[in-house]
Order: C-alpha cells, then structure tokens, then sequence
C-alpha cells in the first residue's frame, strides 16, 4: 500500500499551519484560561467550561457527533468523523483538565493568563495537555479545510478527570465499547527524548502503592520509664522498611520478580544507541552517584525494571528541641513501579506477605491499598509505533527514538486490555517544561512541527490495513 502524505498535500498543510499560527495560539490561550481544576470542588464549573469549550472547537473543526458526555464526576468529551471508507480508525486520547497552581507565588506570570515568552508558552495546561490535545484538533481542522477529507476516520475521546487518576473512565470505556471501536489508540500527553530529539514511546511502567501504619503501644510513653522495655513503633517500622531491599536496590519481596518480562535483546540494543550521557543525569539532579538493581543501565532500571521506593515517613516528635518519648504510631507510605507482565494486585498480595513475615514483635501493623494501574506494552517494531517514527524523521530530520516511559497513565492499560488495541504515545513535551509545578510552558517550535507530524501520521496509518494493526 502507498503510505505517506503527498508532497504537494504537505505543502499544503505547511501554508495552512503557517498562515494560521497567531490565530491558532489565541484560541489555545482561550483554552488555556479556563481554571479546569478536576481536583478542587470549587472549579466544577469550570470543568463544564472546559468540556463546552472543547466541544465547541471540536465542532469548529468538522468533527461530527460532538457531545458532553456525563461521567459519576467530570464530563468526557466525544466526537468522530468517519467517512474514510475502507480505512484503519484511530481514536485519539487526551484529557482537559490540569493540576492544582500551587504555589502561586513561584509563578512569574499568572497560571490561567498565557504568555509567550522566548518561543514558549506558559500557563498551566500548555504541556499537559490542553496543548497536545489542542494540536489534533487543529491537524484535523487543516486537512478538512485544505485537502476536504481526513485519509483515515477518527473518534477523539478526552476526558476530565486524568489528574486525579481517571476513576470514572474505565466504567465509560466498558460502557461504550461499541462507540469507541477503532484500530489504534493515540495518546500525546508524553514527550520527546529531549530538543529536537523525538521519541515514541511504547511501553509504561504500572503502578500500587500501600500505605504501612504501625501501632504499638496505646498512647506515646515516656522514654526513660520505658525505653528498653516497650517496643518503639518507629524502629519498628524501619525494621520492616529495611527488608524491603538490599543494600545494592534488588527488591526483597518474595516473588516479587516471578513476572517480569525480560528485555529484548533488539530493544537493549536500542537503548545503548540513544547515548545516554549518565554523567550529565548526576549533575542535573545533583548526585555524586547514581543507584540502582546491580547490572542494569539507568535506563533499563527506570523504564524496564521495576521498583519499590519509599515515598514518605512519619511518626513521633519532629519539632524544635527534643521530645523524650517512645511513638505510639508510625507510619509509611510506599510505591511499586509494575513492568510487563507484573499484576498489581498480586504485587500488593505479595507485600502484605512480606510485611506480616518481618513484622516485629510488640506492635500491631495495618496495610492500606492506594490507586493500582497495570504496566502496557505494545512492542516497538509494531506498525502503528514505526509509522509514527517515519513521521517525526520526515519533519524532524533526524532518527526517532523507540522509548519505554517510566512513570504510568493507568488509562492507557485499560484502554490495552479492554479494548485491545495497540497504543501509540505519540507525545511532543520535554521533560524541563514543569507540567505538575510552577510556570508550567510548552516550546513552541514543538508546537509548530508536531501540528505536521500529526498531519503526517494520519496519512502514514491510512497506509496500513487493519490487518498491519492487529495486536
């Protein structure tokens, strides 16, 4: 099959976006002011705000069978265009609402007024992702007024509740499995390798997290008439901390490993050609050394391996001066990063075991379970990643990078497991644009050539059959 947009059609986009430009950031800061807070009760409205604006421009657009669709909390927002008979059908992923401000006096602009400031745009949202949702819906909008047709259908599903975990859309998925029917997902809420270096990124890291309360005795005792006698809580609680892995990070749970999927020999080849400069990692976050699981890379240990790291610990007297006391109470919290083919729920299982069998004598221990996600994969060389890849090489002029992300977007394994299809996370942030912190901003040159990556792409996966894209 021909695959790839015409030089002529591409021309055509590139006049259209160019000509655009202003008019295209203006209704961007349009978007951008609207304060959709999904995690604070008092910006309700404006997460109605959010949801209509979006489905308005959507409608502006040329899509078709736009609705505010209603969720247990914050509205989705659907809407398709499918015409292109014949073709594969992507369903595009994103979210409108942002994160909390705070703290607003580390802003050196207001967070709901966009600036541009040295070819970046500040305001929170930009990055993540009213930005990057924002250029499918302007991609779309250039081909239907330019070309007078998309080369592919497509279904875009944004929801509202993303920064708070997603709780209502898999219910929504289930529920609509019909509607959202399609052959590939793409989701651009991730980002580049760095400047000018894109990157597609095929797999996520999953995610539990429990929460270790330790209870000794009934309230806090004094340490002289009890000290040596009474168990402490907080050593209690280091105790069992320290079991958790050995001095070189190897995680101790029993069986903690079992499923691990290894790592390709194609993929570790991959990853020793990006280069990593380590050196240069120590003095950006300002360590002497860098740490982790014994014969690993640093980007095997934070893309392919998982982790258990402590994420807070509290209990007794942390005030001025000294407070001579045993704690009655302490507490942790704790969170395992999940690589293929590891279940959270198992995870969790097996760290209750491990806490139970290390648990000191003389204190009662409870384990609470936080928010679990699953690990995703879809494998690099799979049709849908590596036309993504030709993509970003036509516009960026340089070899694209096939990468595992980190961190986890719970949503995208419910999208993998529900409705089976394979996940491009085709993203175009960078890792120094402060998403989730203050003077959040997105570099506008990325701006400019992911609207003709995108624009490519569409013709790229009309290239494939739906056969090609099956998982």
């Amino acid at each position: 099959m021909k695959r790839g947009i015409l030089v002529s059609q591409f021309s055509t986009l590139e006049n259209y976006f160019t000509e655009k430009r202003e008019a295209h950031l203006e209704e961007l800061k349009q978007f951008l002011r609207i304060p959709s807070i999904s995690s604070l009760s008092e910006h309700k409205e404006d997460m109605q705000k959010g949801a209509q604006w979006l489905a308005d421009s959507l409608s502006k657009a040329g899509l078709e069978n736009v609705i505010v669709d209603k969720t247990s909390g914050h509205p989705v927002v659907y809407a398709d265009w499918l015409h292109a008979e014949g073709k594969p059908t992507m369903l595009i992923y994103g979210h409108y609402d942002v994160q909390p401000v705070d703290p607003l006096n580390l802003w050196e602009t207001e967070p709901f007024e966009p600036q541009v400031r040295d070819n970046k745009l500040y305001a929170r949202g930009s990055s993540d992702d009213k930005g990057q949702v924002f250029m499918h819906v302007k991609a779309i909008e250039a081909l239907l007024q330019t070309v007078g047709t998309l080369p592919v259908n497509v279904k875009l599903l944004i929801e509202g509740e993303e920064e708070v975990g997603s709780p209502n859309l898999e219910e929504y998925i289930e529920n609509n499995k019909e509607k959202l029917a399609a052959d590939v997902i793409v989701i651009s809420d991730t980002g580049l390798q760095g400047p000018g270096q894109p990157a597609v990124c095929y797999g996520l890291r999953g995610l539990c997290g429990v929460q270790i309360d330790v209870k000794g005795a009934k309230s806090d005792l004094h340490s002289g008439l009890y000290g040596g006698g009474v168990q402490n809580s907080i050593h209690a609680l280091v105790s069992i901390l320290d079991s958790f892995r050995d001095a070189e990070g190897t995680i101790e749970v029993e069986g903690f490993y079992d499923n691990v999927r290894p790592l390709l020999e194609e993929e570790q080849e991959a990853y020793k050609a990006l280069g990593f400069d380590e050196e240069e990692l120590k003095k950006e976050v300002g360590v002497n050394e860098l740490f982790g699981e014994k014969g690993y890379s640093h980007l095997e240990r934070v893309w392919v391996r998982p982790t258990l790291e402590i994420n807070g610990v509290f209990g007794g007297f942390s005030g001025e001066g000294i407070k001579t006391v045993l704690p009655s109470e302490a507490g942790a919290k704790i969170t395992c990063r999940l690589v293929p083919d590891q279940d959270p729920d198992e995870i969790v299982t097996k760290l209750r075991a491990h806490i139970e069998k290390n648990k000191p004598v003389g204190v009662t221990v409870t384990v609470t379970e936080f928010d679990k996600g699953k690990p995703f994969i879809t494998p690099f060389d799979h049709p849908a990643i590596q036309a993504a890849g030709r993509s970003y090489e036509k516009v960026y002029n340089v070899p694209t990078a096939y990468t595992r992300g980190g961190g986890s977007i719970p949503i995208v394994a419910a999208f993998d497991e529900i409705l089976g299809l394979p996940v491009v996370l085709m993203g175009f942030g960078l890792s120094t644009e402060n998403f989730h912190a203050p003077n959040e901003h997105f570099h506008l040159e990325n701006f400019d050539q992911g609207l003709r990556v995108i624009g490519d792409y569409y013709y790229e996966l009309a290239g494939l059959s739906k056969e090609d894209l099956k998982k």
